[in-house]
């Protein structure tokens, strides 16, 4: 099962990255193949609508979504979130996964 990883961005201290990466690398150690937008985009000086764009492709690959704390404070991951919920994924909170692939 691939993860998409999802959360805030925009305002947070190194727009988040290092969240985003120790998730990924958790994540991975259980054994899931994780998609982190970090890693589909990982120039900070990039447009939001260049990254999603990008991104957007990337998780209608995946299987689900993982939301990261915040997540409904940004815009971004609200769309994806929506994105994935109409792509009929399923949809859990990052640190709630807690078992191997």
């Amino acid at each position: 099962m691939k993860i998409y990883l999802a959360g805030p961005m925009t305002g947070i201290e190194e727009l988040n990255f290092p969240l985003f990466n120790a998730e990924t690398a958790r994540l991975r150690a259980l054994g899931w193949e994780v998609t982190n937008p970090v890693e589909v985009n990982p120039d900070p000086t990039a447009q939001w609508i260049d990254c999603m764009l990008d991104d957007i492709p990337v998780l209608m690959a995946c299987d689900m979504i993982a939301l990261l704390p915040g997540w409904e404070a940004s815009k971004g991951a609200r769309l994806e979130h929506c994105i994935a919920l109409n792509h009929g994924m399923s949809v859990m909170m990052a640190a709630d996964i807690v078992g191997a692939a």
